[in-house]
């Protein structure tokens, strides 16, 4: 089942972007929760590039690799990417206000929807609020 998560900022859409895809800005938002942090990250930005992100507990008491291959990349516009049978797209589209950056993700079976989508978008949310914060800022 497609589900889909999305979030409005404001911020320019090159740095929207750079910071979505820079392994240095991922390790600093992409968690769901404090008590999880990204420890490491790898992009290799092109239709058919590999990526990966090193998620773990911070008492170390669990971790997992969120790794797959980008399948088309049209920059400032589009990713889309498969990580093991599921497929993902986030969509870019520069506003009035900033960028509104939506994520559509193939939900899997073993956890609810909705606790899916609440994770999916909590890492929206850091997301949005590190690229604002960092305005001003270099990376």
């Amino acid at each position: 089942m497609k589900t889909t998560v999305e979030t409005d900022i404001a911020a320019p859409i090159a740095d929207v972007w750079r910071i979505y895809t820079t392994p240095e800005d991922i390790t600093q938002w992409n968690t769901a929760s404090d008590d999880w942090h990204t420890t490491k990250a790898s992009v290799d930005l092109r239709e058919g590039g590999a990526f990966s992100s090193r998620m773990e507990a911070k008492d170390g008491s669990m971790g997992f690799d969120f790794a797959g291959t980008y399948t088309k990349v049209v920059p400032q516009k589009r990713i889309e990417y498969s990580f093991g049978e599921r497929t993902a797209q986030v969509e870019f589209t520069p506003s009035d206000e900033g960028v509104n950056v939506r994520v559509t993700f193939d939900a899997e079976t073993t956890y609810p929807i909705e606790q899916q989508r609440s994770g999916w978008q909590a890492i929206l949310n850091n997301f949005a609020r590190y690229t604002e914060r960092s305005q001003g800022k270099t990376s």
